[in-house]
């Protein structure tokens, strides 16, 4: 295994472990997030579109649904959605007039701000519980799960 002297059956009892407990992580905090919110929580994909959004304002329709690694028909409908919400705004390009450009709005930034809030909460309750040691396990294999975040999300394209 290229980089890596760990034993197969080490990588896979890893891998098993990750599959078995990142999706149960996630459900955890999703449903925290959503019992403490104070709006109806936006379904994940909703989320994630406000998200990319945040971060690359200005994206098209189909910069948005590489990167979300979803079919564009299907993006375009959560468009449609969030504008109808009020959350999202289609704008124009200046150059090209058949492309649209996607910002949020004031509303949208306000909501993620929201939600983030709430999971960073939910998260640093779970973490204080933990003993120095699982923290200090955790913060090092952070640099690990971003790299292994973006191997799967560059594979998966």
């Amino acid at each position: 295994m290229p980089g890596s002297s760990a034993s197969q059956r080490d990588v896979e009892r890893v891998a098993s472990a990750l599959a078995d407990r990142l999706p149960s992580l996630h459900r955890a905090l999703d449903r925290l997030v959503a019992r403490d919110y104070a709006h109806p929580k936006p379904p994940e994909g909703q989320l994630n579109l406000l998200r990319y959004v945040a971060e690359h304002e200005g994206a098209t329709v189909r910069e948005a649904a590489g990167a979300l690694l979803m079919k564009p028909n299907n993006l375009s409908a959560l468009v449609s959605q969030l504008t109808g919400q009020g959350l999202l705004e289609r704008r124009q390009d200046g150059a090209d007039k058949r492309v649209a450009r996607l910002h949020l709005r004031p509303l949208a930034r306000r909501r993620l701000a929201e939600v983030r809030a709430l999971q960073v909460s939910h998260l640093t309750e779970g973490l204080l519980s933990l003993t120095e040691g699982e923290l200090d396990a955790l913060g090092s294999a952070l640099g690990s799960l971003v790299s292994l975040t973006h191997r799967l999300h560059s594979a998966a394209h």
